[in-house]
């Protein structure tokens, strides 16, 4: 590796100014304005054609473009999601180790843009059929109401199967790989103006990513809903163009810091050596070790202390590895909130699509008929649901920035980022137990046949006559629950990890993340294997009207409980214990 000197840091060439000797200025951000605006709008762009990827890609893939069954398509963005979360910890050794995280974030989006490509190529026919071939000839018959004889056609092999997830897997590859850099990426614009900088920075950093799914569900989703799909795929495919533009056009105003090295080998055999077979490996190493040193202590003197052993790991990456563990013990206590919280492109979609969705307004065209003009009307998108997950982030992470956090900070009431984050898991659990309360809500009336026909897109679902508008309440609550889980999540992450392990530990988070939608799409299909299964309704193809959805969502429920509780022990002990570290020569001073 090259020295400092050479592959160090690389300091802003453009319109940025070091901080200052004199006094602190009154903006942390002062100085960094332009790098930080570049890699917020960056992150809009990124946001905005993620959730313009996601947000409808139960309905493209539950629509007759490929006639997947509902589970199938909720299982199959589950996965996705998982892993473009999961795959994160790829990108972030790729950073740490060979690239840095600017070159690392340049290709991840050549990556994210090539393959994103492919939703809108598979949306026009021709595209369809030069990838997947022909569909194959029995088509899926329209989904079954209760009582119903028409409901017993086998399912369907998934058509374009092999093509989508291969497709999905690379997008994921490329959407972690920008995850698990830009963040710390852009934190790395203020690290040297403080904690506090740092705390701002994420809130905004948040703020944008809410501002990117506006947008994308306002706009991209309406337009995949009501419009045509390939316009709808179109649009994120521009924007990702339009953010690798412009992060490569700011890179002269960039703080950007270079590969330091892996960490990964050394902590793995840091993690042997505290191993059961390791630790005997050393006591006997140190036995023997001691037996010499005492033959020359009897000829050289006292042994002066206790050096390095070369070839091992220092104390350094001793300490690192300790850190590493404690973070991990905390982080992975938040896999079920994960679980709980990614419902909302999947069983929470999937739900709506079986509530009463009005129409929102009225259009006309042109007709050489009889009647010169026909009315047809634009059906609510359900993805518009995510706005009110959406408006409650945008509206109290200023909030908080501006006014809460400062004025309990002020009075040193501002709680850890972990006592957040237990709020926020409380928070996540109120969420799913109203999706499941209207869920059983909802079956009552398909229980006694009260349902009705809608037309979404091109497509039929039978849907209970209960509005969409009752799922508000478990948006709100989830949405509160990322103000106080997922932003001092990534708080915690970036300001516990070694320097060196900073890529790392964020792509760690994001992989923990990423586990949460896994284990809960796999949830969500062990329960759809048994003929017994709560999930498990194949003669209502299509639906979800003869599933007990509500009993999955109670499930999670009582998951997520009981390790809200673990992670409460595990975090009252950390941070006595960090306490205790920073005052070893005090008594008691975990108390005060």
């Amino acid at each position: 590796m090259a020295s400092p000197g050479v592959r160090g840091e690389r300091k802003p060439l453009l319109g940025q100014k070091e901080t200052p000797e004199g006094p602190t200025p009154v903006s942390p951000f002062e100085g960094r304005k332009t790098a930080c605006a570049a890699v917020l709008l960056v992150e809009i762009l990124e946001r905005t054609a993620f959730f313009g990827i996601v947000s409808n890609l139960v309905l493209y893939l539950n629509s007759s473009n490929f006639n997947w069954g509902g589970l199938q398509s909720s299982r199959a963005v589950l996965l996705f999601i998982g892993a473009s979360y999961l795959l994160s910890p790829i990108g972030g050794l790729l950073a740490d180790a060979y690239l840095g995280r600017f070159w690392t974030i340049t290709l991840s989006f050549l990556l994210y843009l090539v393959s994103a490509s492919l939703l809108p190529a598979t949306a026009l026919q021709n595209g369809r059929l030069l990838l997947c071939g022909e569909m194959p000839t029995s088509t899926v018959q329209p989904a079954c109401q209760k009582g119903s004889t028409e409901c017993k056609q086998q399912l369907p092999n998934q058509y374009c199967a092999p093509i989508m997830y291969g497709g999905l897997v690379l997008l994921a590859l490329g959407i972690s790989s920008v995850k698990a850099n830009l963040t710390p990426f852009g934190a790395d614009q203020v690290r040297d103006r403080g904690r506090d900088a740092t705390r701002r920075f994420f809130n905004w950093f948040y703020w944008s990513i809410n501002i990117g799914a506006v947008i994308a569900l306002l706009v991209v989703a309406f337009i995949q809903q009501n419009v045509d799909f390939f316009i709808g795929y179109t649009i994120p495919t521009v924007c990702l163009a339009l953010a690798l533009l412009v992060f490569v056009l700011a890179a002269p105003t960039f703080v950007a810091k270079p590969a330091m090295g892996s960490q990964v080998s050394t902590m793995l055999q840091v993690a042997l050596r505290n191993s059961c077979c390791g630790q005997a490996l050393q006591k006997r190493t140190i036995k023997a070790r001691a037996g010499n040193l005492q033959a020359e202590d009897e000829v050289a003197g006292p042994h002066p202390g206790p050096k390095h052993q070369p070839g091992g790991p220092s104390n350094e990456d001793v300490s690192n590895f300790q850190a590493m563990v404690k973070i991990l013990l905390v982080l992975l206590t938040l896999i079920p909130y994960w679980m709980v919280y990614f419902q909302m492109q999947s069983t929470y979609y999937l739900q709506g699509l079986h509530l009463l969705i009005p129409s929102i307004f009225q259009h006309s065209y042109l007709n050489s008929s009889t009647h010169p003009t026909s009315i047809n009307s634009y059906t609510l998108p359900d993805a518009w649901l995510l706005l009110a997950n959406v408006v409650v982030l945008l509206i109290l992470v200023p909030l908080k920035d501006r006014i809460i956090d400062p004025f309990l900070a002020k009075r040193k009431l501002l709680p850890s980022a972990l006592r957040r984050m237990a709020l926020g898991m409380f928070f996540g659990i109120t969420s799913v137990i109203a999706a499941g309360v209207l869920e059983t809500k909802r079956l009552e009336y398909v229980n006694n046949n009260q349902t009705i026909s809608q037309q979404i897109g091109k497509d039929k679902y039978f849907a209970a006559p209960l509005p969409i508008w009752w799922q508000i309440p478990q948006y709100l609550l989830i949405g509160i629950s990322e103000i106080f889980a997922s932003i001092p999540g990534l708080e915690f992450a970036y300001s516990e990890a070694p320097k060196s392990m900073q890529g790392a530990i964020m792509g760690l988070f994001f992989f923990i993340s990423g586990v949460g939608s896994l284990l809960g799409s796999g949830l969500l299909t062990l329960l759809s294997v048994s003929p017994n299964g709560w999930m498990n309704c194949p003669e209502d193809y299509g639906n979800i009207n003869k599933c007990r959805m509500d009993y999955y969502f109670f499930l999670l429920a009582a998951i997520q409980t009981v390790t809200c509780v673990l992670f409460v022990w595990i975090s009252v002990h950390y941070e006595r214990h960090k306490r205790s570290a920073s005052c070893p020569s005090c008594v008691g001073c975990e108390h005060n």
